[in-house]
């Protein structure tokens, strides 16, 4: 790998600084390397032609935002921690240009993450926008402080009408966010599954499910209703009533490039408990 980019958080005090540490120990090395913030998603998308690999210097937020920009290309990313938990994040700062050497020096292995594919659509079934999601997607109510309803359907079978705050629909990477804050189970990130969660369901069906990777979900908002859809947790839309989204397994893969060993369940207790 030769052309490297940095994407770091703006408002995190000490990224940029150390983006540009690590920026100058990649020139050290004759590699070619560009800085951009992670809210700048046209640059990151502009800069894809020259981008190897790209190391986020960030917390979970920061690679959840460049696993968007680069999809659908299997760019690997490496995650400088400097969030809180960092599921997803690895390299303490401290390490940074120590552990980032190593990787370059032939260490490592490849983690490939499953992504979900999800499509809104119009009240009249036509397409708006399509996503790859790395962690979650969800369908929440809006400014009005009130439940919504979401009719929810599994490979065009009836499931129910979920009367909630919202319904989410959670990777195994991301089965660890928002899914798990509403009580939902934790999966191993290689897994294929994932997670239809209702959000604070009222006097309706409240059980979590693990869908397969062959199922389709298709979550519709009642048509009195307004309501907003997030992915990732960083792009927001309006949704109006009669509005629909189909969940599905992604062709699309997120790469990581790792240099810990596979320690999931080693690892998993000591990061809940930070």
């Amino acid at each position: 790998m030769k052309k490297f980019g940095i994407v770091y958080h703006p408002l995190n005090e000490g990224a940029l600084a150390l983006a540009g540490m690590i920026e100058s120990f990649l020139i050290s090395r004759g590699l070619s390397v560009w800085l951009c913030s992670a809210w700048e998603g046209d640059c990151l998308k502009q800069n894809l032609p020259h981008m190897d690999c790209a190391i986020t210097v960030g917390g979970d937020g920061t690679i959840l935002r460049t696993a968007q920009a680069i999809v659908p290309h299997a760019i690997p990313i490496i995650g400088v921690n400097l969030g809180k938990i960092g599921f997803l994040t690895e390299i303490a700062p401290d390490t940074a240009v120590e552990k980032i050497a190593r990787l370059l020096d032939g260490g490592g292995w490849m983690d490939e993450r499953i992504m979900l594919e999800a499509e809104l659509f119009d009240e009249c079934n036509s397409e708006i926008r399509s996503f790859n999601v790395l962690n979650d997607i969800v369908i929440a109510r809006g400014e009005i402080a009130r439940i919504i309803n979401v009719t929810a359907d599994i490979d065009r079978e009836l499931l129910t009408t979920y009367k909630s705050d919202g319904v989410i629909c959670a990777t195994a990477t991301g089965s660890t966010g928002y899914s798990m804050a509403t009580g939902g189970p934790i999966l191993n990130p290689q897994s294929a599954d994932y997670l239809l969660s209702p959000i604070m369901a009222h006097m309706s069906f409240d059980k979590i499910l693990v869908i397969p990777v062959s199922s389709v979900v298709r979550l519709q908002v009642a048509a009195i209703h307004k309501a907003v859809l997030s992915v990732d947790g960083h792009i927001s839309l309006p949704v109006d009533g009669g509005y629909s989204v189909e969940v599905k397994h992604s062709d699309v893969r997120t790469c990581f490039w790792r240099l810990k060993p596979k320690e999931f369940y080693g690892t998993l207790e000591k990061k809940l408990k930070r």
